[in-house]
């Protein structure tokens, strides 16, 4: 997916006085595993709100829910879960 790319402090990244443009897939996933449902106006069903997760000891409805607001997005997911050290790892890939 090709969009706006952000810098490292979340920032509109310019180069040469212009908007850099490419692809944004990571970016998409980063914002909305961490928006809560609500925050984009335009899909206020879309969000999944990791900082809910990280104060509860039961994460599989997180699981479900980030499977089903990343396929929303045109993700194909072939498989989400938690790795052993904590990292979450999200088999798939924009359609």
């Amino acid at each position: 997916m090709t969009d706006i790319i952000l810098d490292t402090n979340g920032d509109l990244a310019l180069q040469d006085g212009d908007f850099v443009v490419d692809f944004s897939g990571y970016t998409h996933q980063e914002h909305i595993l961490i928006a809560t449902k609500g925050e984009f106006k335009e899909f206020p069903e879309l969000g999944v709100g990791l900082n809910r997760m990280l104060s509860d000891d039961d994460y599989m409805p997180f699981l479900i829910d980030a499977k089903k607001n990343l396929e929303h997005d045109g993700m194909k997911i072939n498989n989400i879960k938690f790795e052993e050290n904590g990292n979450l790892n999200i088999d798939g890939y924009y359609k």
